[in-house]
């Protein structure tokens, strides 16, 4: 009998599964499949509360996803990845978004920062495409945010944004959040292991042009 293949599929936060396409949800898998890791070593309970606990009887990757209208699967980024602003749940990926409509930005991250009102507030790294480069920074930085309050609201406008070349990521293409992070909070003491990085240069650029 052939081994089934992955087999995704979109939950909601009540844990049912979602239909159709065109939808938004966290990402599953179904069924094991070839290659599925199968413990942690030395610690199975973890292994079974991390990708098993959130949607019994399914692996649960971490990520949202989008199912588009032909069935196609886009990753939206890690669902826990959340900022807790003036007491309010948000989460990066839709600001993230909600950022890359605006036609003059390329990519963008969001990471928090303590802030002594808020308890946390966000800072946004933006990089720009070439028909951005020459346009009035301040006024860019109010049109990001106006995006950002008609498609998610107000309460998840910028703090700071910081224009960059570049994000560091890791040569699988991943973005080293933990070392934005620090770089919002203005700790540039310990940014660690930084030989996975594709870009490593990229990292005292950002810190130089911090707001």
């Amino acid at each position: 009998m052939p081994l089934p293949g992955i087999q995704p599929v979109l939950m909601d936060e009540k844990r049912n599964e979602i239909e159709g396409n065109q939808v938004v949800g966290s990402l599953c898998i179904k069924f094991p499949w070839p290659g599925i890791a199968r413990t942690i070593w030395g610690n199975h309970d973890r292994y079974k509360e991390t990708y098993f606990s959130a949607f019994p009887g399914k692996y649960f990757t971490g990520d949202g996803a989008l199912r588009d209208e032909v069935g196609y699967y886009r990753i939206t980024g890690r669902v826990d990845d959340v900022v807790i602003v003036s007491g309010h749940n948000l989460g990066t990926a839709p600001i993230e978004d909600a950022i890359n409509e605006h036609p003059a930005v390329a990519e963008s991250a969001i990471v928090g920062f303590p802030h002594d009102i808020k308890g946390n507030a966000l800072y946004g790294y933006v990089i720009l495409k070439e028909t951005g480069e020459d346009r009035n920074k301040e006024n860019l930085t109010k049109e990001i945010n106006q995006y950002i309050a008609d498609h998610i609201g107000p309460i998840a406008k910028l703090d700071k944004i910081q224009f960059v070349s570049g994000l560091p990521k890791t040569r699988s293409g991943k973005i080293m959040r933990r070392i934005l992070r620090k770089i919002a909070e203005g700790d540039f003491s310990n940014f660690g292991d930084t030989s996975t990085l594709l870009n490593p240069e990229v990292v005292e650029e950002i810190t130089k042009g911090k707001i």
